[in-house]
């Protein structure tokens, strides 16, 4: 894969390794949070409780549907 070179503030570069680990590039590190923040949104989402119900309420909604 080709390399290229961004242009980030010098704190930022500082923060950045804060996150490494000995022997890490910068593109160690930047592809491990982004791996974490991957995994974060995903669980936030499975997570949210907006727009849910009760497992209760969805079963009364199951029984009042699939009556005999």
């Amino acid at each position: 894969m080709e390399d290229t070179t961004i242009a980030i503030k010098c704190d930022l570069k500082e923060k950045i390794k804060e996150f490494g680990n000995k022997g890490d590039t910068y593109s160690d590190i930047i592809i491990r949070l982004l791996e974490s923040a991957k995994e974060r949104q995903l669980q936030d989402l499975l997570m949210n409780e907006n727009d849910t119900i009760s497992i209760e309420e969805a079963l009364a909604n199951a029984k009042k549907q699939w009556r005999r």
